[in-house]
């Protein structure tokens, strides 16, 4: 087999199969253009697919360029393989933990690790289907298989197995999203490495792995290798893990993960990578002792480049650097007809933030205002995220330190997961809830979350500050007992009671004498 023929997508099974038919269809054959574009979209990744298939919902002649995967990292490599591994390592941890509950499990019980991939790549096939070829094709977008390039500020080259075309367009959106990054760790390229990119192509377990980065990609996939029995070994630069996150939180993740066995070297200096006949060798020096492990494999997680090279942005006028296309706050890049959304030009490296940027192009691309009055600014946005580890981490709005950066006066208030009656009796009880009120008001200006469902709590936060409600709505919303979500109202009620003065309830301490006579 050729390189050329090489599959796109490894192992090459009937689910990657099935993958690739719906979303790099190797039959496809690209339409003719008849026309000047309303709007071309390079990449379909999320911010791509969203901006497409709106845009065609609206009326508006389209355009969709994709060179790899539909669905981009989201589908292919991210959010929805990741989150089938780590399901089925939380079913086997659960299953370890069973006598809890009163369970007994026959000895002997194994786990298939080639099952849980199989799995993994079966659903991913089945949800490749709403960001397939054909579908979007149905629904109005002319979709191109091929490399998109720039020629000038208003055509695009699209190059492809069957031939070429070239486009011209009103107005152009830039999806093109990003790469994983490697570190310049010595040693590492000539030892060899996955990334999120091919991590996923295994299907059999690595006894050894050290994972280089503890960011949300590292900490995840590091803590699921290691319920699967993996000697892991989670390398980070900084102390701890998830540095981006307030230090209690992400030490009740860390306390987790020691339990499940990671060995985390923080603080890590001088790491140097070599290949050997046993392995791949990896030494660093962790909070003043050196470490020499041999591993199977190396996984690094340390962010993300955007893709901004070989699509012709030069030409087209559109000004870029090391961390993306270049954007105001209507997601315009320096060429007023070419706007970026995702992972290209965005901090927020999140589906949800792609999606998000969508519309906002949608809303000034196509529905350019007068005198910029009533644009959408990518600014106003209050972006939630969610690590998915157990438990899981999640955030919206400021933190602590951010707001009293900013010059606000905050009161914070935090509530433990172990006084919830429902986390109680899930054996879930491990992690708070914590939000951060503007003094002298309700308005809530961020929250944070550590709990086994952190991901699905945030959003009562996330729906309250976008609707500019406060601590007042929350804590007057009534909430089904028993479940977790009741620590939400718990956390605010912590406000409403310090708010409630001596001198308030000594008056009504003399209104309820007075009606006793």
């Amino acid at each position: 087999m050729s390189e050329h023929d090489q599959p796109l997508v490894i192992p090459d099974d009937e689910f990657n199969q099935q993958l690739v038919a719906n979303v790099h269809p190797s039959e496809w054959v690209n339409p003719e253009p008849t026309g000047r574009y309303n709007i071309v979209v390079i990449g379909a990744g999320t911010a791509g697919l969203i901006t497409a298939v709106v845009a065609a919902s609206l009326g508006a002649k389209v355009a969709l360029i994709e060179k790899h995967l539909m669905g981009g990292d989201c589908l292919n490599v991210g959010c929805v393989p990741s989150k089938g591994v780590i399901r089925a390592a939380r079913a086997w941890a659960d299953l370890r933990k069973a006598t809890e509950f009163g369970l007994h499990i026959p000895a002997g019980v194994k786990y298939d690790f080639g099952a849980v991939m199989a799995r993994m790549r079966k659903l991913r096939a089945r949800i490749s289907r709403n960001d397939s070829a054909q579908r979007y094709t149905k629904l109005g977008v002319d979709v191109y298989i091929g490399s998109g390039r720039f020629l000038g500020a208003e055509t695009i080259h699209v190059e492809s197995a069957a031939g070429s075309r070239v486009l011209t367009f009103a107005k152009a959106a830039v999806c093109t999203g990003a790469r994983a990054s490697t570190p310049p760790t010595s040693g590492l390229q000539e030892a060899g490495y996955l990334t999120n990119e091919t991590v996923f192509s295994l299907t059999e377990l690595p006894q050894r792995i050290g994972v280089i980065g503890a960011g949300p990609i590292g900490c995840e996939l590091a803590q699921s290798f290691a319920r699967f029995g993996s000697q892991v070994y989670l390398i980070e630069a900084m102390h701890g893990i998830m540095p981006n996150e307030d230090r209690d939180a992400a030490d009740i993740v860390e306390q987790q993960m020691v339990r499940d066995g990671v060995k985390l070297l923080c603080c890590g200096k001088d790491l140097k990578a070599q290949k050997t006949d046993d392995g791949k060798r990896l030494t660093v020096d962790s909070h003043g002792q050196q470490y020499d492990v041999t591993v199977d494999e190396i996984l690094v997680g340390v962010g993300r480049t955007p893709n901004v090279e070989k699509i012709g942005l030069e030409a087209a006028g559109v000004d870029y650097d090391k961390n993306g296309v270049k954007v105001n706050a209507r997601l315009q890049t320096s060429n007023p007809n070419i706007y970026a959304a995702g992972d290209v030009c965005s901090r927020y490296k999140f589906t949800h933030a792609a999606d998000a940027m969508a519309q906002i192009i949608i809303q000034n691309a196509l529905f350019p205002h007068p005198l910029g009055l009533g644009y959408a600014n990518v600014e106003s946005l209050n972006m939630p995220w969610c690590t998915f580890t157990e438990p899981e981490v999640a955030h919206v709005g400021m933190y602590e330190k951010e707001a009293k950066e900013k010059g606000l006066e905050v009161e914070t208030y935090t509530y433990k997961l172990e006084e919830v009656d429902r986390a109680i009796l899930d054996g879930e009880e491990e992690g708070f809830a914590r939000v951060h009120i503007q003094k002298g008001t309700d308005k809530i200006l961020g929250a944070t979350i550590v709990a086994a469902h952190a991901g699905d709590l945030i959003n009562e936060f996330s729906v309250a500050m976008k609707a500019g409600a406060g601590a007042k709505t929350i804590a007057g919303t009534i909430h089904p007992y028993p479940t977790q979500a009741e620590v939400n109202k718990k956390v605010v009620n912590l406000w409403r009671k310090a708010h409630f003065s001596q001198g308030t309830k000594h008056i009504l301490v003399k209104l309820f004498a007075w009606m006793r006579r």
